[in-house]
């Protein structure tokens, strides 16, 4: 059967921007989204800042393979502050709550935030996020969150686009394959770590066994 070819659309950014600070999460997420800027001749910088990801190693493996790619397309990427202590300090009484729910929220508004400052200090008008393109988020929530940070700088927009729609998921699964990227089972905290262990062990599977698994390694 023919393989069907999908179309990317030509990206604007919103505001008439000229400069995008793209948070990005992890190189899965963020693959689709780089090469549809790139098609779209977009000025974009990655600002990896996601000191939720727990544990060090985890977190190491997934800036790497988020740097590897940029560096694979010329792509300045700013490497941002790992305050792991902080995350937790704000996560206090939220270690029990459900994905998607407050505990998420604090999160997304904490690398949001920081990302929105970097944005205005340094130039850039639009700033945007990876995050939404994962199913297992919630995309209202997380441009609630984006919208926010940016309201506290008057000429800072976030842009909500949706990175899913028009083979947006399609082409970041074949993107994570083509690059053979590390296959990340978990969102990234120790509490998602936690949880999906918990629901693994119930039903009947081992725990995640960290840096081991990659996209592509199935085939």
């Amino acid at each position: 059967m023919e393989q069907k070819t999908l179309i990317r659309e030509t990206l604007i950014l919103p505001d008439n921007g000229q400069k995008l600070l793209l948070h990005s999460c992890c190189a899965p997420c963020s693959g689709e989204v780089m090469e549809a800027l790139i098609a779209s001749d977009i000025d974009f910088t990655i600002y990896f800042y996601n000191p939720n990801i727990h544990p060090r190693n985890e977190y190491d493996i997934r800036k790497e393979e988020n740097i590897r790619f940029a560096e694979k397309h010329n792509i300045p990427f700013i490497d941002a502050d790992y305050d792991v202590d902080h995350w937790f300090e704000l996560a206090k009484g939220m270690e029990h709550e459900p994905e998607r729910g407050i505990r998420c929220t604090m999160c997304f508004d904490m690398r949001f935030e920081k990302t929105a400052e970097y944005a205005a200090k340094h130039g850039f008008d639009v700033i945007s996020s990876s995050l939404g393109i994962s199913r297992w988020k919630n995309m209202e929530q997380i441009n609630d969150c984006g919208l926010r940070a940016a309201s506290r700088y008057p000429n800072l927009a976030y842009w909500t686009f949706n990175w899913r729609k028009k083979g947006g998921s399609a082409r970041m699964l074949e993107i994570s394959k083509r690059e053979k990227f590390y296959m990340q089972e978990y969102c990234g905290c120790a509490y998602s770590l936690r949880d999906t262990n918990k629901w693994r062990m119930a039903n009947g599977r081992e725990k995640i066994e960290l840096g081991t698994k990659y996209y592509g390694d199935e085939e």
